[in-house]
């Protein structure tokens, strides 16, 4: 049990992080577009959701998994066709799209709790800070975002 709270919760000294970075090929402006991805597409899908329950409107609009899922595949193709405006090219689909696809199904569309749907935006900025002390569990989620966009990118 010590260990998986180490794991999550022990800061690593800064030349262990540089270690790190340079031992899985993470190049810092490639982490800053990865980062831009995510928040745009956390953005993309927040203004756009129309299926909030919490809602103060009389009317609630539900929507369905295939509702979801319809909607997700929408702001991910915006996304993808906005970065391609600016000469960066993602593949449409691969293990960036499941991922993102599994990440936003569990943390927004299927959660009753509006604080945790709030928070994806904070949780990119604190996973993404390159001046805050990483974990490993932080060094870990980096490497997974950062090597299925790396992997997605047309070069």
């Amino acid at each position: 049990m010590e260990n998986f709270f180490n794991y999550i919760t022990k800061p690593l000294n800064p030349e262990d992080v540089d270690i790190w970075f340079r031992a899985n090929n993470i190049i810092p402006e490639k982490l800053e577009l990865f980062s831009d991805f995510s928040h745009s597409l956390n953005l993309l899908i927040v203004e756009t959701y129309l299926g909030d329950e919490d809602s103060p409107n009389d009317t609630k609009i539900v929507m369905s998994n295939e509702d979801n899922s319809k909607h997700f595949e929408w702001c991910w193709n915006k996304i993808i066709d906005n970065f391609k405006k600016e000469g960066i090219n993602f593949n449409q689909k691969g293990e960036h799209y499941d991922y993102f696809e599994a990440f936003f199904k569990d943390i927004f569309y299927n959660q009753s709790d509006d604080k945790v749907k709030h928070s994806i935006s904070g949780f990119f900025n604190d996973l993404f800070n390159v001046k805050k002390p990483f974990t490993k569990s932080d060094l870990d989620m980096i490497s997974t975002i950062y090597k299925h966009l790396d992997k997605s990118l047309k070069k």
